[in-house]
């Protein structure tokens, strides 16, 4: 049963929304809506002390992402950093979206003194004082930033930090292109579109009734990375896919998607605040917006595969079957090894890591963004 708390600041939330929505004269654009149930300050589900990461429902969270899964994840990831932190003579790590702090526990534990310092970018209060506790040992080397610096050095991580930033929604009623956002409806909300001029960064064909998203606040994260990076490379770990199977005619419903109690719903406009909205990436985008300020990709492939490329078969000799089931939930197609890929980018880093980062040597898939 909610706590008068948690039921409180659930109120609060739809109430600051639709306030919004009275100011906007009756609709609010999607992606403004979802920034609201996510982040905000106090309200939103990711700025609130709530425990949204965990392997199972009866610990209160609501689903599980591969450092919380299993060690072995950041302990293969670490050898693609540990090459990318040689290749670009830096010892900084940047983690944007740190969650619970697993994976930087992980990487700081395995990669030692090779790391210098560790940033942490994470816009929830409620997360860092998780991720404080979680990084006891390695204090000292541990810095949280509310904002980027104007230059950076180093190596970025960020592990399903892009799905999370929000969304555009496009709906094609079968003539024009309608922009879908939310109006208030009594206590709750409803969607309303209007005509805009915004178009899938793709040509189709789509059929009538199609809705999609656009991600112009992940492409311009990516930009921002990439004109503040003076010298470094960059891994993100996401689900998604390049923009011609993203856009494809039979995925006409979208991937808009919300997670509670390790359940996945279609439907953002109930229980606001209390679960998970998401939207899977567009990776083509994501590998034009790096390469357009600037950087050069590595390669782009499976979560699988560049697992595999990193040693983690090896990591499993003489490991127990509870470990191994996690470690196959990470690499099986049907869980997390085909639909989670791997992109990486590099700015002023040497040539022969360029063109040879060890998570692409086989199974690179560049070829189809």
């Amino acid at each position: 049963m909610p706590s008068e708390e948690s039921a409180s600041v659930s109120a609060a939330l739809p109430a600051l929304i639709r306030r919004a929505i009275a100011r906007d004269g009756g609709w609010l654009p999607f992606d403004r809506f979802m920034a609201m149930a996510l982040y905000a300050p106090g309200l939103g589900y990711y700025a609130r002390d709530s425990r949204q990461f965990g392997r199972l429902p009866g610990s209160g969270s609501d689903f599980v992402t591969a450092p919380e899964l299993s060690p072995l994840f950041g302990r293969a990831l670490a050898r693609q950093l540990a090459q990318a932190l040689d290749a670009s003579g830096t010892d900084t790590l940047w983690e944007f979206g740190a969650g619970s702090g697993a994976l930087a526990l992980s990487l700081l534990d395995t990669l030692g003194e090779r790391v210098g310092r560790y940033h942490i970018v994470d816009v929830s209060g409620a997360l860092r004082a998780r991720q404080h506790e979680t990084l006891r040992r390695h204090a000292s080397r541990v810095q949280w930033l509310d904002a980027l610096p104007e230059t950076m050095q180093g190596v970025v991580i960020g592990n399903e930090v892009l799905d999370a930033m929000p969304v555009q929604l496009l709906h094609f009623d079968g003539r024009q292109w309608l922009e879908r956002g939310v109006t208030a409806s009594g206590e709750g909300f409803a969607w309303r579109d209007r005509p805009t001029a915004l178009r899938p960064p793709h040509d189709g064909p789509f059929v009538p009734g199609t809705v999609t998203e656009l991600h112009a606040q992940a492409l311009a994260f990516i930009a921002t990375i990439a004109e503040r990076l003076a010298r470094g490379a960059a891994f993100f770990v996401d689900y998604g896919f390049p923009a011609a199977e993203y856009y494809h005619p039979q995925r006409r419903g979208g991937t808009l998607m919300c997670h509670r109690a390790h359940l996945a719903d279609a439907d953002p406009l109930i229980d606001v605040g209390d679960k998970d909205i998401t939207a899977h990436v567009d990776f083509t985008g994501i590998a034009l917006a790096g390469q357009d300020a600037g950087l050069e990709v590595l390669g782009y492939t499976t979560q699988a595969r560049f697992l595999m490329n990193c040693g983690f078969l090896d990591m499993l000799a003489g490991a127990g079957p509870a470990v191994i089931a996690d470690a196959q939930k990470l690499l099986n197609e049907h869980e997390m090894g085909e639909l989670f890929k791997v992109i990486g980018f590099a700015k002023g880093c040497a040539p022969t890591f360029v063109e040879a980062p060890i998570g692409f040597t086989a199974g690179d898939r560049t070829h189809t963004l």
